[in-house]
């Protein structure tokens, strides 16, 4: 899963004492898409033109441990019934910072099925 210049810039901003919008509870978002256009760090949101559908985090998350944060969003009944190609960790419900971005063929979702996506983003020096 690859890193956002984006988020690059979200943690140069952090280091220097910026204003930016937490990626915690209230604030982050699991987003996910039918497009299978390849991962490029310049890419600031899912690249699907309309089937993708970001939602927030169910409560208690992000979690963090030592240097892994994990993610996790409930879509419902309702939510993003379409294949899912790809799928992102935002700070926003829309625009806002794109963590990172994986494409993944997951599957296809229907309106009988409630899926739990779960992301867990490792930080590692050197």
């Amino acid at each position: 899963m690859g890193m956002t210049t984006a988020y690059r810039d979200y943690i140069a901003s952090v280091t220097t004492g910026g204003a930016v919008t937490a990626f915690n509870n209230a604030n982050s978002y699991l987003g996910v898409g039918d497009s299978t256009t390849a991962f490029a760090a310049a890419q600031t949101d899912l690249q699907a033109a309309t089937n993708k559908l970001r939602k927030a985090m169910e409560a208690t998350y992000p979690t963090l441990a030592t240097n892994v944060i994990t993610f996790r969003s409930l879509f419902g009944t309702a939510d993003a019934n379409f294949a899912w190609a790809e799928w992102g960790v935002f700070n926003a419900a829309t625009a806002g910072t794109m963590m990172s971005r994986k494409v993944d063929a997951l599957g296809t979702k229907t309106s009988a099925q409630s899926w739990q996506l779960t992301a867990t983003i490792t930080i590692n020096a050197g």
